[in-house]
């Protein structure tokens, strides 16, 4: 063997050797951290842009047409001729062919469309939770895979510190299926509307803390005994959820799993059974023993509800940003206007402290997994990327073209003459939504708090401003990663419970159900499984993390 055939082989298998690395490095790099890191083929696509980064206007090279599914408003119907709908084609080069589903029946039809495999590729207006169903048939895309290539999201998920609140997302595979609508902060909505003109006539300040709101009741009720202070509408559900983060649990429409995480054990515990969650109604069966609370609170209808207040028959009532606008403008009628005031009250402290719950996750999208294999897929993502999360898109689908829906001066966005939305310009004659498409649930949501501020009323402004200034924001809890089969086990062991828990809580209240009974309580709900349920949990949890 010749020298030179000695140094041929010595090179060959240098070569072989750092080939070899190379491919132990790359594996590596797949299987170190979250799936998120794993590399995925995307099909080279023709039409997307070629370098689209943050900030960029999306445009395809050639026209497209991509499917997407619709729900549909009966306040603001859909329409092919909206100026929306014209105005992405003509920024984007994208048509967008739209199956028009009724709201009403929307998730119902969602779920045909998917499980039939007939779905189309954009599948928006899906709120957390609602694509965990359709994540073992594979019919919708592991989006946390391709997220690399939406860098408007991406971004504001850095900035915003979006991780934690998309950990809630995470399957038991470690990624998540839907791209949620991401809010830069916390956005605190639902609290309670109280009449100010009688809480500055009995000479008392607003209320910080539930103590303080029973005090003023109290003082209501013996200024005027013929009335009942408190007459709550849907159901009490809004109350107890804002109610139970101070009392440190979960109640009403945020009960959710019916599990509060334990930081200082590192587990999960039944919530409905804690000392919070006693405190919480008993807290509310005294407000309803005293006469402050209507007993009808738990099965009056909205209307009922909002009648009682608007005619002076009660003075507290569960509200949100637009229902407090309602309110006034009915008693206005009813009253007359300058014989009273209302005003959203900041939720009130608990035996926990002035914290507050809440997201930053808004309803999202689906992609269908057909997406993948669609030549441009990589435009897709792009035009989704841009026209749902960068900020020219976000404010493009909220108050649509500037110079014709709308204008801005020195920086504040302000309707046109012609154009009205939610009261802002009560003169238009044309709907920004129902004319132009523009700030429906379809498209805007999500965004910045300049954003999300520019259509509130000066009122809501403070309101939000001062439940950040007094409030701490309490994280979510760590995500539960069931497999399908746990999740089915999970699903079958909570439901009674959650009945349970729910039925139990409104007779605690009223007083149907001894308070001395707590143990019977809490009894009934062993004998129905609520230890399997959280030691599953718990099982799971342990396992996942």
């Amino acid at each position: 063997m010749n020298k030179r055939f000695k140094r041929f082989l010595y090179l060959l298998s240098c070569l072989m050797i750092f080939s070899f690395l190379l491919v132990a490095c790359n594996n590596a790099e797949k299987t170190e951290g979250n799936n998120e890191k794993e590399v995925v083929d995307v099909p080279e696509s023709e039409n997307a842009m070629d370098s689209y980064g943050v900030g960029d206007q999306f445009k395809a090279k050639e026209e497209l047409t991509f499917s997407m599914t619709f729900s549909d408003h009966p306040n603001y119907p859909y329409k092919k001729e909206w100026l929306l709908i014209e105005e992405i084609k003509k920024r984007t080069n994208v048509n967008l062919d739209m199956t028009i589903i009724p709201m009403s029946d929307y998730g119902e039809k969602r779920s045909l469309l998917i499980s039939s495999g007939n779905a189309p590729l954009i599948i928006p207006k899906t709120y957390p939770g609602e694509e965990t169903p359709f994540v073992a048939s594979g019919t919708i895309l592991p989006i946390s895979d391709y997220v690399d290539l939406m860098p408007n999201f991406k971004d504001k998920v850095e900035k915003w510190n979006i991780e934690p609140f998309l950990e809630g997302l995470r399957q038991d595979d470690g990624k998540y299926y839907l791209l949620p609508g991401l809010h830069e902060e916390v956005w605190p909505d639902y609290t309670l509307a109280i009449r100010t003109d009688i809480v500055e006539e009995l000479g008392f300040e607003m209320p910080n803390t539930w103590d303080e709101l029973e005090e003023i009741m109290v003082a209501m009720k013996e200024a005027h005994p013929e009335s009942t202070p408190f007459s709550d509408r849907w159901q009490l559900n809004s109350t107890l959820n804002v109610a139970a983060v101070g009392f440190g649990t979960s109640a009403g429409w945020g009960l959710g799993s019916a599990l509060n995480y334990d930081e200082q054990e590192d587990k999960f515990i039944f919530g409905a059974t804690s000392d919070g969650y006693r405190q919480l109604v008993t807290y509310f069966n005294g407000l309803v023993e005293k006469g402050l609370l209507d007993k009808e609170s738990v099965t009056q209808d909205d209307d009922q509800a909002i009648k009682k207040f608007i005619n002076g028959e009660s003075f507290v009532i569960g509200t949100n940003s637009q229902t407090v606008v309602d309110y006034r403008k009915d008693m206005n009628e009813t009253l007359g206007e300058g014989n009273f005031a209302i005003k959203k009250i900041i939720q009130p402290g608990g035996p926990a402290g002035q914290l507050m719950g809440g997201s930053k996750l808004e309803n999202g999208i689906m992609i269908s997994a057909k997406a993948k294999d669609d030549p441009n897929f990589e435009a897709l993502l792009q035009f989704v990327d841009w026209l749902w999360y960068s900020d020219e898109g976000q404010e493009f689908a909220k108050w649509g073209v500037e110079g014709v829906t709308y204008t801005k001066d020195g920086g504040k966005r302000v309707l046109a003459d012609d154009v009205n939305y939610v009261g802002l310009n009560p003169n238009g004659t044309k709907a920004l939504n129902a004319d132009f498409g523009f700030s429906g649930g379809n498209f805007a949501y999500g965004g910045t708090t300049d954003l999300l501020h520019s259509m509130f009323a000066e009122e809501e402004i403070e309101f939000q401003e001062a439940m950040h200034a007094t409030k701490e924001l309490v994280l979510p809890d760590p995500p539960i990663k069931y497999s399908e089969m746990e999740l089915e086990r999970a699903n079958l062991l909570s439901t009674p419970l959650k009945d349970f828990v729910a039925t139990a809580t409104y007779e605690f209240i009223l007083g149907d159900r001894d308070l001395s009974k707590w143990d019977d309580y809490v009894k009934e709900l062993e004998n129905m499984g609520m230890q399997d349920y959280v030691d599953l949990a718990n099982e799971v949890y342990k396992k996942s993390k």
